[in-house]
């Protein structure tokens, strides 16, 4: 089961190995969600660096110029992905192929994020694990690969290793994460930040884990206004309230109650910091009956005040 917070964490230096034809669109999903994570948790949750092989710029398939923040081998962290992209067999040499296994002995988690797992393989680096890669490459992977076990999945993660198929596939694997790290709840609200609810609906689950739980959060983002009973969200997400009660401590680490309580504070958050609209009328649009209810769940949740927050 996952922890809903874990306030407490330390911080993560998360490096980002790039390749001249990067994909500007996987760099932005992998690191968008860091910079949203330390923006809600209120303080630095997460570092990142760009970085290259010999510490000049990358330059990405679409012309977007990355400077550096220094060469691979004078750095150190948590986790480093790698991100070749559109060009990868260039860069699949011997070189970074050295330069991957000196890293492996300075990093606690090596990623490959769309055609990272290539260059992460032709080192020798997922020998015996599962991993997958951008889905036109897959066959040629495994057949490249044997000793590898090639999985059809958005995205994988064994052990240290953790590989994804392409930049949406980059956004969900940072989800999970931040969930992993810093708990569902600021998994939930990164998410909320970047997702449409009634996305959720259709796509493979972002809100949440599993699909069940992603519709009841999809149902609960739509109706801040004047909440669901819990066993009405339920009922449309076609589970008992029990087994929706059960699926989302599983999934989340938290009852409905709480996880909706939660939505409705991050809307009225949003309102206080990015509207000029009276605490009275942000207590109204995100469910409340008062404004003294609002600001009594507000402290417990963030704190501190919506007043407070406002004049800060």
């Amino acid at each position: 089961m996952q922890n809903w917070a874990k306030d407490h964490a330390a911080v993560r230096q998360v490096d980002v190995l790039l390749f001249d034809a990067y994909s500007a669109h996987c760099l932005a999903n992998t690191v968008e969600p860091l910079r949203a994570a330390n923006t809600f948790a209120g303080r630095q949750v997460y570092g990142w660096r760009f970085l290259t092989l010999d510490g000049g710029t990358a330059v990405s398939s679409s012309g977007m110029e990355v400077r550096a923040h220094g060469r691979l081998a004078d750095c150190r962290g948590d986790m480093l992905i790698a991100m070749p992209s559109y060009d990868f067999l260039r860069h699949a040499t011997v070189a970074a192929c050295r330069a991957l296994q000196s890293a492996a002995r300075r990093y606690d988690v090596l990623a490959g994020f769309d055609t990272g797992a290539w260059l992460l393989a032709q080192a020798g680096l997922l020998d015996g694990h599962q991993a997958t890669i951008h889905w036109q490459e897959l066959t040629r992977f495994a057949e490249q690969f044997p000793e590898v076990q090639a999985q059809r999945a958005r995205h994988v993660m064994d052990g240290n290793r953790i590989t994804c198929t392409g930049a949406l596939a980059a956004f969900d694997t940072m989800m999970e994460l931040i969930g992993q790290h810093h708990g569902a709840a600021l998994r939930l609200e990164v998410a909320a930040l970047f997702m449409a609810a009634e996305a959720t609906d259709t796509q493979d689950p972002i809100l949440a884990r599993s699909r069940p739980v992603a519709r009841a959060v999809a149902l609960m983002q739509a109706n801040l206004e004047t909440p669901l009973p819990i066993a009405e969200v339920a009922r449309r997400t076609g589970r008992s309230q029990k087994d929706l009660e059960r699926r989302m401590r599983a999934d989340l680490g938290a009852t409905p109650q709480a996880v909706y309580r939660r939505l409705r504070l991050i809307e009225a958050r949003k309102l206080v910091l990015e509207t000029v609209l009276s605490v009275s009328e942000i207590a109204l649009r995100c469910g409340y009956d008062d404004p003294s209810a609002l600001t009594r769940a507000f402290r417990a949740e963030f704190g501190t005040t919506p007043r407070s927050l406002r004049g800060s």
